[in-house]
């Protein structure tokens, strides 16, 4: 019988996983340099921990279990419901502002696509406890600051950031009754994503008219140079927080040297019902989103914790991988392996000074490895510029040599003064 990967998830080669952990370490540098501290939270959860967020619907979009004792359990789709667990478990004992990062392994029962798998890492960094929308620029900042570690220009990836609270208002001045709002949202999610026809037809059947469609649309397609200023003009009903945290996070972010990355856009409003602020999608040419995230103050509420202020984001690592290949910004040396020093035989008799000087290099902390099979030098050096060494030792009976692979530039010396040099 023959056996395959179950449909959606990943064998990862050692070529894979280079690319993951060039990711995962890119995201834990990143988070670390930001001030934020790392968590992470059990795989499996009870069922009833995603639904009182996202609904009965949500079990069909994860994998369910029940356990011996007849528990309802789930593989985590997502872990910010586990952050807000766990912070609500200790709310009184943590230090604020709480700024937390995880990049964990998540599992999703939909369909597989491009960029898009049943399992995947996912980089979460959130702050918690603070009501300002500097922490929602806190966040941003962090995005944008990973765009720049991994080459990403403005004209490459784009923070598309909107309001929720904005919109909102908007639609009760168009006329959207309360009940209708979640299907509003909906369809203005979906707006760029579907025919012009089927995102009109979504609005006119919860009853909004040809004309507020018209309006509603005008409004959104402002250019984001205007936006703010428009929102700021329009004298919303009950919008005048938003539109301040909406001019001090701009504000902020221009402060904070990444203007050129940020657009504000009010046709982002996430689908997720939780968020309750401003939100945001990193967003590469081409429409594809990277990254996103916002405000959500009530979700500690919902798992039985107290009224917090709480806003982050999440990326996924399957389309991200994907835009940095095709954009071509990964580094070379993910072609091939990232040993540091290949030793060779290069003459007979020599192979027990081999494995003495490997493991010593090995001792001192550096990458070393050897061939286990004699060969000539020839094939050894092919085999260490196979394996991405940049050195090859090449040990004779007096003395050796050290090879740059990339130059070709080569230093005789003796094995213990670069043993020495080593340590």
């Amino acid at each position: 019988m023959k056996f395959s990967a179950v449909k959606g998830m990943r064998d990862v080669y050692p070529e894979d996983a280079r690319l993951r952990n060039y990711i995962l370490d890119a995201w834990r540098r990143v988070s670390l340099r930001n001030g934020f501290e790392e968590y992470d939270a059990p795989i499996l959860e009870y069922l009833e921990l995603f639904t009182v967020k996202s609904g009965p619907e949500i079990a069909e979009q994860l994998f369910g279990l029940t356990d011996r004792g007849g528990r309802n359990l789930a593989i985590r789709p997502e872990i910010t419901p586990s952050l807000a667990r766990m912070v609500a478990a200790k709310i009184n004992a943590l230090p604020r502002p709480i700024k937390w990062f995880s990049l964990p392994r998540l599992c999703r029962a939909e369909r597989p696509q491009r960029g898009r798998l049943r399992e995947f890492f996912q980089w979460n960094v959130d702050v918690i406890g603070v009501e300002s929308v500097q922490a929602d620029a806190e966040c941003i900042f962090t995005l944008v600051d990973f765009l720049r570690e991994v080459g990403l220009s403005p004209a490459e990836i784009m923070v598309r950031v909107g309001s929720r609270p904005i919109v909102l208002s908007l639609l009760r001045r168009e006329g959207v009754c309360e009940e209708a709002m979640d299907k509003a949202l909906l369809a203005l999610d979906k707006r760029q994503k579907i025919p012009a026809e089927a995102f009109e037809a979504m609005l006119r059947e919860i009853g909004v008219s040809a004309g507020a469609i018209a309006g509603l649309c005008e409004f959104l397609d402002t250019p984001p140079e205007r936006i703010v200023q428009r929102i700021a003009d329009s004298g919303l009903p009950g919008a005048e927080k938003e539109i301040a945290d909406l001019q001090e996070l701009e504000s902020a972010l221009a402060a904070m040297g990444v203007k050129e990355y940020i657009a504000f856009d009010l046709h982002i409003v996430r689908g997720l019902a939780y968020y309750t602020g401003v939100v945001y999608e990193a967003i590469a040419a081409g429409e594809r989103a990277v990254a996103g995230g916002g405000r959500y103050d009530r979700l500690l509420e919902l798992v039985g914790g107290p009224e917090c202020p709480a806003t982050g984001f999440g990326m996924g690592d399957v389309v991200l991988g994907l835009l940095l290949a095709e954009k071509g910004k990964l580094p070379p040396e993910l072609t091939a392996g990232s040993l540091e020093f290949y030793v060779i035989d290069a003459e007979e008799g020599t192979f027990r000074q081999v494995l003495d000087i490997t493991a010593r290099l090995r001792a001192a902390g550096r990458s070393a490895d050897y061939g286990f099979k004699r060969q000539g030098m020839g094939k050894q050096l092919k085999e260490a510029d196979r394996r991405g060494s940049k050195f090859a030792v090449l040990v004779r009976r007096e003395g050796l040599s050290v090879k740059t692979l990339a130059t070709g530039e080569q230093t005789e010396t003796t094995a213990e003064t670069f043993l020495e040099k080593i340590r």
